[in-house]
């Protein structure tokens, strides 16, 4: 595994995160959800979330790359505001599986879809409050050395290696047990 910089914020309550806060690893991702990358990253990460269970706790931070993605913000807004109604990750998850239709009518309805009352959804996703929310995790991704869509970090310090699933695996399976990774490769 190849390790790059450390988070400049450590993971804490404010994050949105899937798995036991005393796991053995913490898998980081700053991402974007109109990324194209990020979207095959995706299905990567649950199968990799589902191979280690409570050894591993999942952290999504949002980093938008708004130039290159022009509804980035907006969803990441999205997924916040539902966040703030318990249902982050039923956002995430409608966010990836639909990335070619992030416009602000499909947000509402996404919203809808989980059990969200849309009516001032769209209100609440263009708040200064939201945008502040999105602006805090993308800045301290750019602290933390993000450039690009994924970018991982595994227990704080940056995964600079592959992120297909067999060497996330076994990356996460080194941050489990070192020393075990070590001896098996003498």
């Amino acid at each position: 595994m190849s390790a790059g910089p450390s988070l400049a914020r450590p993971v804490d309550e404010r994050d949105r995160a899937q798995g036991p806060a005393d796991a053995p690893v913490t898998l980081v991702e700053y991402g974007d959800y109109e990324c194209p990358h990020c979207g095959r990253a995706y299905p990567i990460v649950q199968a990799v979330q589902k191979h280690f269970g409570p050894r591993l706790r999942f952290v999504f931070r949002n980093f938008p790359v708004s130039e290159a993605h022009p509804h980035a913000l907006l969803a990441a807004a999205a997924a916040e505001a539902a966040g703030d109604r318990g249902k982050f990750w039923e956002m995430h998850d409608q966010l990836f599986e639909h990335q070619d239709r992030l416009g602000a009518l499909d947000l509402v309805k996404y919203a809808a879809e989980i059990g969200i009352d849309s009516e001032g959804f769209l209100d609440v996703i263009r708040s200064p409050q939201m945008a502040q929310r999105v602006r805090d995790d993308f800045m301290s991704g750019v602290r933390s050395g993000v450039n690009g869509t994924p970018t991982f970090f595994l227990n704080g310090r940056r995964y600079d290696g592959p992120w297909d699933y067999e060497d996330l695996v076994a990356a996460v399976e080194n941050a489990v047990s070192p020393t075990a990774a070590r001896h098996s490769k003498s």
